[in-house]
């Protein structure tokens, strides 16, 4: 029996909140940790930072971040300017993969974090809207979500049958899909890209987390989504259901 089949009244879903739990609690967990490792730490132990995206910058007190650098420039700057050198590798174990994942995720630019208890956050505020929005689309589909053999139509199980008929009938599930994946992550996208490409603009905190809430969202919900999806929970496509009495065809 598939999980979205009904056995005694209720909905057999383990698998689908199983996945939703464990992708969502490491995004949740990672994101506890980014405010809890500057609230735990000593104050004013993490000075401000700024480092590249992908890339270690503050691992050892020899690295790129802590080196004497061009103050002002478009990467990095003089880090002796800036509350002096940062490693966060001394730290405890815990605190040292908050910083760790954040030093090699995010730039850690200072002027677009925050700070807790006088020390920077491990990621600035667009990669905090990333993770809370991220924790969030895991919750929706955690509550709502169902397996429907592929991704689209487990992407879109989130919504009443009813909603879906007319997207069903003229099988737009693909665009459905695609579209709301890029209400999400376009506006991103867009204050991301022109922020790099004008000089003359700079985006706030407040937008950076926002439109992160919005990516992160839609990410959230599709990964849950993508390995939810398993074909293997069916018999057959024929048994999968699906709105407007539509039927899946294995070709």
């Amino acid at each position: 029996m598939g999980p979205n089949l009904l056995k005694n009244g209720l909905e057999e879903r383990q698998h689908e909140e199983r996945v939703s739990k464990i992708i969502g609690g490491v995004a949740f967990g990672y994101l506890a940790l980014c405010f809890l490792a500057p609230l735990s730490l000593p104050s004013d132990s993490v000075p401000e930072l700024s480092g590249r995206a992908n890339a270690i910058d503050y691992a050892f007190e020899n690295s790129w971040g802590n080196n004497e650098r061009e103050e002002g420039g478009a990467i990095g700057h003089d880090q002796s300017l800036h509350g002096g050198k940062f490693v966060w590798s001394e730290l405890n174990p815990i605190w040292a993969l908050a910083y760790g994942f954040g030093d090699l995720n995010c730039h850690q630019k200072h002027e677009r974090s925050w700070e807790i208890n006088g020390n920077q956050m491990p990621v600035c505020a667009r990669d905090i809207g990333i993770f809370s929005g991220f924790s969030l689309g895991c919750l929706f589909f955690l509550l709502r979500g169902f397996n429907r053999w592929t991704v689209r139509d487990t992407f879109l199980s989130v919504f009443n049958d009813e909603w879906l008929t007319e997207t069903y009938e003229r099988d737009r599930r693909m665009m459905t899909m695609l579209l709301i994946m890029g209400i999400g992550l376009i506006p991103m996208g867009i204050d991301g890209s022109t922020q790099l490409l004008l000089d003359s603009y700079e985006s706030n905190n407040l937008l950076r987390i926002i439109t992160g809430l919005g990516s992160g969202f839609v990410g959230g919900w599709w990964f849950s989504s993508a390995f939810s999806a398993r074909p293997r929970f069916f018999r057959e496509a024929s048994k999968v259901v699906l709105p407007a009495g539509s039927r899946l065809v294995v070709k």
